[in-house]
């Protein structure tokens, strides 16, 4: 088939870059010791909101996951809260929210979340935000996805876990060809820029044939 090169602009047209249209924010569902810890929560979810980001996270209305979905409310952003039916008294819906989905079990949650975004952050938490930060570099280790996973290092927050993964690597235990791939920023400010430069860097979209070069 002939294709009039005057008539048929599209073959001439760059192809979009990505696009950060939402981030799933990992985070405690309490404050922690520093008033920082929020003060920076509070700062990333005015951050989304004035860049058109919507949020992604647990549906909770306590600690720093409510702080950073009621930052984004109130600078007139979209929030997506999901959460499990067992935790909807205990976390405290956050009511204002434009959609709220309630799963079944942590399984489902996770996976929406994961779903519904485009990048991850992980702010100062406790276990469960360690462990869904670290399912989603496994995933991405494991060629199941290229979405940005930054870690916010407020006040050297996360840096025994940097710590920690360099000691992986050192023993051996992270080789080569399946090193992790994340970004740590130490300013709330850089989170956005970060995610959004590495978007254009690598895409988001995820490689099915990653997992079989690695193994």
């Amino acid at each position: 088939m002939l294709i009039n090169p005057v008539r048929d602009m599209s073959i001439l047209a760059p192809t979009p870059l990505p696009t950060i249209r939402s981030i799933c924010v990992y985070c405690g569902s309490g404050f922690g010791s520093d008033p920082v810890f929020a003060e920076s929560a509070a700062i990333l979810g005015r951050g989304l909101a004035r860049s058109g980001i919507s949020l992604v996270y647990g549906g909770g209305n306590v600690g720093l996951m409510g702080t950073v979905a009621r930052s984004v409310l109130d600078h007139g952003g979209v929030v997506t809260g999901i959460i499990p039916d067992f935790l909807k008294s205990r976390e405290k819906m956050l009511d204002d929210v434009q959609e709220t989905i309630v799963v079944p079990d942590m399984h489902t949650r996770k996976r929406l979340m994961f779903e519904r975004a485009d990048a991850f952050v992980a702010l100062p938490g406790g276990i469960g935000t360690l462990e869904e930060l670290v399912e989603q570099m496994t995933w991405a280790q494991l060629g199941q996805h290229r979405k940005p996973i930054l870690l916010l290092s407020t006040n050297g927050f996360w840096k025994p876990l940097l710590v920690l993964l360099a000691h992986m690597r050192e023993q051996g235990f992270i080789r080569p060809g399946l090193e992790l791939n994340y970004l740590v920023a130490e300013r709330v400010e850089d989170v956005i820029p970060m995610l959004e430069a590495s978007a254009r860097r690598v895409g988001l979209e995820s490689d099915d044939t990653l997992i079989e070069k690695r193994f």
